[in-house]
């Protein structure tokens, strides 16, 4: 309980719980864990240059790379999922006129569900940009890089350390980039979120309604390949801003995904085995990761990589560089869902 009502959701336990779920990583040395922190800070920074060069865009050098283990990464995300939720101005009068079964769930019930996805993300994410604008608009969000998981995973692909922390950095980089060269990009992602959040109902007829469309969703999810399972708890009015959220992101991460492949060539000399392992590994996951990769939409997420990869790409064929930089330039010239997978349609309507 707090001054303003209960709380959603019981953020101790959900940090209690994923610290408790979340693997620490690899076995390596001391020396050579110490030795692979200074690596990924000296990296972020030699990054930075080649992403400018490529992007055309700067963005304030604010602050190193913080290089992280599991449970600082989660800490991080669960401190602005709670910045967050704190901003919600409604949150308290839903919490409280939620049914009590809703309400039991939605404390502890809640916090187990989001601590056992934070371990299990924890094991997949490579690096992060704060981008949820939850403190201050002239904060410049952090950059991080999860160091195990990046050990991890170059364990498993069997590819060159440095070429592969040094890829890693790239993607990063790209997106600390477009959000500290667009003003505007925090904010309006925060928007959007809380938009989503405002669109959500905790009525006892709807929450039912859709907890079990979501059930049947999941059981079809394993069986089938175009389930979307998160779209079953969704209003009609979430998807319109779900639609808006999926067209953004995909932008974010096809940029990054093709800015990271071609500074690679000069700087990466193993790019190209890299890529075709990474890729091979996202296309196939282990049984487990695929069940719980369609249960939380991961599926869509991976998706989002390679349509926004094909969207950046055609735009740079026919336009440039700077023609696809006219993106940046305010919310309406960003592409919808649909112009996503249609990119002259975006190319006509905003570079005539």
């Amino acid at each position: 309980m707090t001054d303003s009502g209960p709380e959603p959701i019981d953020w101790d336990l959900a940090l209690a719980t994923a610290r408790r779920l979340a693997p620490a990583g690899p076995e390596v040395p001391a020396d050579e864990a110490r030795e692979a922190v200074a690596m990924l800070r000296d990296l972020a920074r030699e990054a930075i240059a080649p992403v400018r060069d490529v992007t055309g865009m700067t963005a304030p050098d604010t602050s190193a790379a913080v290089v992280v283990d599991r449970s600082a990464w989660i800490s991080s995300n669960l401190a602005s999922m709670r910045g967050l939720l704190g901003s919600w101005d409604t949150l308290s009068e839903r919490t409280e006129s939620a049914p009590q079964v809703v309400r039991a769930l939605g404390s502890r019930g809640t916090a187990l569900q989001l601590g056992a996805v934070l371990a299990w993300l924890s094991t997949k994410v490579l690096g992060q940009f704060e981008a949820l604008a939850t403190g201050s608009r002239d904060e410049p969000g952090r950059l991080l890089l999860v160091a195990p998981t990046i050990v991890q995973v170059e364990h498993q692909l069997k590819v060159d350390p440095h070429d592969f922390r040094l890829w890693v950095c790239l993607h990063e980089e790209a997106h600390r980039v477009q959000f500290g060269a667009v003003p505007w990009l925090r904010t309006h992602f925060t928007q959007r979120i809380t938009a989503l959040l405002d669109a959500s109902s905790l009525s006892a007829r709807e929450t039912a309604e859709r907890l079990i469309a979501f059930a049947y969703a999941l059981v079809r999810s394993v069986r089938s390949d175009d389930v979307d399972v998160l779209s079953a708890l969704q209003t009609p009015e979430q998807r319109v801003i779900v639609d808006e959220l999926t067209g953004l992101m995909s932008l974010l991460e096809g940029h990054a995904d093709v800015v990271m492949d071609d500074v690679g060539p000069a700087i990466v000399p193993s790019v190209g085995q890299i890529r075709e392992r990474f890729t091979a590994r996202r296309q196939h996951p282990g049984a487990i990761d695929q069940v719980v990769r369609r249960a939380l939409g991961v599926d869509a997420k991976m998706r989002q990589y390679s349509d926004g990869a094909s969207f950046v790409r055609h735009v740079v064929e026919r336009a440039g560089m700077a023609g696809l930089n006219e993106v940046w330039v305010s919310p309406d010239r960003l592409p919808s869902r649909r112009e996503i997978h249609a990119p002259d349609e975006w190319m006509a309507r905003v570079l005539g």
